[in-house]
């Protein structure tokens, strides 16, 4: 039996079949880990959900920010995709609302203590430990699950509050959760989140990537995460950061990968989708 995380899939449906083949999955022993981010500026979404979700107890999924946007145009009255999305043919699907509740019951986080591995979308803020993020984490499944799940999704989008207090409360607590697992990516020295930047920082920046903040509560951690295409790491880093970022930009033409975590072997297969967006 092994185990294998993949990184953000995006609707790559077919560069899935050709990674789940590479590594010779079999859903009777192997498991699969999912970084989040099925669907959307892909070509095939509703073939990766639905994929996926036949899976079921042979994988595990945490949700990122384009699987809840997705849950938001479905269940948020007047809320449209946006002009780059391709969540169109999921939404008209005839099992939409299946998929769609199946979406709604995957968590934001999920720590297996014998693995010694933490998966998540984005990552962490740095003034939670495990105990934290775990605590956040359900909050969010809950209202998510919840009946008044559509109001939360309305009220989901936006980057404010940027930095974790524990008092935080109501919608605004909510939204701190949500960015912090499925955006996240820089932070500043004072530990607030920075979301205007995606690539290289320039010399003079002050901000550092979330797993790079001295003190950060949570570098006993091994971390396992998608959402940043951008990020391309030396092995000495991963080890330094105690980090598994694999998200490598299938979505854009580069890879799709795997890591068995096991031993930390890494499997990839070359995209055959280029998404280009004026």
């Amino acid at each position: 039996m092994a185990t294998y995380a993949i990184g953000d899939i995006q609707g790559c449906h077919r560069e899935l079949l050709a990674l789940l083949a590479h590594i010779g999955f079999d859903r009777a022993h192997d498991r699969l880990w999912l970084t989040g981010d099925l669907v959307n500026r892909g070509p095939h979404s509703l073939a990766v959900l639905r994929t996926v979700v036949a899976l079921a107890a042979s994988a595990t999924v945490v949700l990122g920010n384009h699987d809840l946007h997705l849950l938001g145009c479905a269940l948020v009255p007047g809320r449209e995709p946006r002009r780059k999305d391709t969540l169109a043919e999921v939404l008209a699907a005839p099992d939409s609302d299946q998929l769609l509740t199946w979406l709604r019951h995957q968590p934001l986080l999920h720590h297996d203590p014998t693995l010694g591995y933490t998966l998540v979308h984005a990552g962490l803020p740095p003034q939670w430990d495990l105990t934290t993020a775990l605590a956040c984490a359900a909050e969010v499944s809950t209202a998510l699950r919840g009946p008044d799940c559509a109001a939360f999704l309305a009220e989901m989008y936006g980057d404010q509050p940027d930095r974790w207090d524990p008092a935080l409360s109501g919608y605004a607590r909510l939204r701190f959760i949500t960015n912090s697992l499925t955006r996240i990516r820089y932070c500043d020295a004072g530990g607030h989140l920075e979301f205007s930047e995606k690539g290289e920082l320039s010399a003079h920046s002050t901000l550092q990537p979330w797993y790079a903040v001295r003190g950060r509560a949570s570098a006993d951690l091994r971390i396992v995460f998608g959402h940043w295409s951008t990020l391309r790491l030396p092995p000495a880093a991963w080890r330094q950061y105690r980090i598994s970022p694999l998200d490598t930009g299938a979505v854009w033409g580069g890879e799709l990968s795997a890591m068995r975590l096991e031993d930390g072997v890494l499997f990839q297969v070359k995209s055959t989708t280029a998404v280009m967006f004026d």
